[in-house]
């Protein structure tokens, strides 16, 4: 594949009376692990802090449990198991579910994988969300990491030897990662463009390269790279069409 470079009152009422609220209570969890010096897994509460799920107000007790409405130690954590324990929500063998709630689509594609099935057997190596994503922060590891943890099982001398696995994981997801700075710098500049009617035109082009990219990324939930390939390609194909119409507008 070739790689391119390329307010009203009323409005601020709303948002004092229903986000404040909803983001204080999110990160209620978290203030007061993060006040307490001797609380566990420090580096597992800042990791959270700077991820996605912070950002966007999902708070611990979406994925641990527990009463995010209470300060009272008790009252907070009933209910919270060990993710060592096999009825916990964040146990790897539970990820899957748990992450699935709100990512439906990569935990649907996922399903169909051996290896959720692995997983789901009780196989120790069988990869769960955090293996790709990491334990909190949701982030998808780099090209060459995602490579390296797929020479755990596929290396050379491993269980299941296929040494072709880690450089197609590598060589897939390097693409995706261009094609996804495609379709930003697309977004950046079709909000640019002062005209409604065309900055309609190029939204729906892009929403139009967006779809073949979903099926991609459900693809590599799927492990299955021939197909991830293909729907990269239509989805690069889009958005290259696409620079070129903002480009000689």
């Amino acid at each position: 594949m070739k790689r391119v470079g390329v307010a009203c009152s009323l409005t601020l009422m709303s948002l004092v009376l229903f986000a404040t609220p909803a983001a204080s209570q999110q990160s209620r969890c978290a203030d007061c692990h993060s006040s307490r010096p001797d609380a566990p897994a420090p580096d597992h509460l800042s990791d959270w802090d700077r991820s996605a799920h912070s950002s966007n107000n999902v708070g611990c007790e979406k994925c641990h449990g527990g009463d995010a409405t209470t300060f009272e130690p008790f009252l907070a954590h009933r209910g919270i198991l060990n993710s060592s324990n096999k009825a916990s929500p964040v146990n790897r063998r539970n990820l899957p579910t748990t992450c699935g709630a709100c990512h439906v689509g990569p935990f649907v594609a996922f399903q169909d994988s051996r290896h959720y099935q692995l997983l789901q057997s009780g196989d120790e190596k069988g990869p769960s969300c955090s293996t790709c994503h990491g334990d909190t922060d949701g982030r998808l590891l780099s090209p060459k990491a995602l490579a390296s943890e797929c020479n755990q099982c596929h290396g050379p001398g491993e269980q299941v030897p296929r040494a072709e696995r880690a450089r197609l994981v590598r060589d897939q997801y390097d693409g995706l990662t261009v094609v996804r700075a495609q379709m930003k710098l697309a977004q950046s500049l079709i909000r640019r463009v002062s005209d409604k009617g065309r900055r309609a035109e190029y939204d729906e082009a892009l929403n139009q390269a967006q779809v073949p990219l979903t099926r991609a990324v459900n693809a590599g939930h799927k492990f299955v790279y021939d197909e991830l390939r293909e729907y990269l390609g239509v989805a690069q194909q889009r958005v290259e069409a696409l620079l070129n119409r903002l480009a000689n507008r």
